[in-house]
């Protein structure tokens, strides 16, 4: 299972005082994307023993969501992590088909235990990657 794909509606509650989706409501779905892409795919060890943290956000706005609009936020990792590291890439799509989202945001693995970072071992990484 390489992307994973999960659907955001704007709510009253997300919208800013410009009437469309506030930029940090964006972030927050692209962790709850990501967070909900590693429960779907690692195994419940994996889950128990490692935790990951956000350690760079590269997003690029293109379009916007009014109240009531919905998105389809898909995510990917294209490429091996670095270490502790890899890069996940994001992008919303909206129901008319325009990117409203791209982003890329770097991930570290931690030990979650310990708060260590680890280096992301093969397979851990195997599921993720295209």
């Amino acid at each position: 299972m390489s992307r994973f794909r999960r659907s955001f509606t704007a709510t009253a509650a997300d919208i800013d005082e410009l009437g469309h989706v506030n930029n940090a409501v964006w972030v927050e779905w692209i962790q709850t994307l990501a967070v909900a892409h590693w429960e779907a795919v690692a195994p419940a060890d994996q889950q128990a023993a490692y935790i990951w943290v956000v350690t760079r956000h590269e997003i690029d706005y293109r379009g916007n969501l009014r109240e009531g609009e919905a998105a389809t936020g898909e995510t990917w990792v294209a490429d091996p992590p670095r270490g502790a590291r890899f890069d996940r890439h994001v992008r919303f799509t909206g129901a008319d088909g325009a990117v409203k989202v791209e982003a890329v945001t770097t991930w570290a693995l931690l030990d979650r235990v310990t708060g260590r970072l680890l280096r992301v071992r093969d397979e851990v990484a195997a599921p993720f990657l295209e």
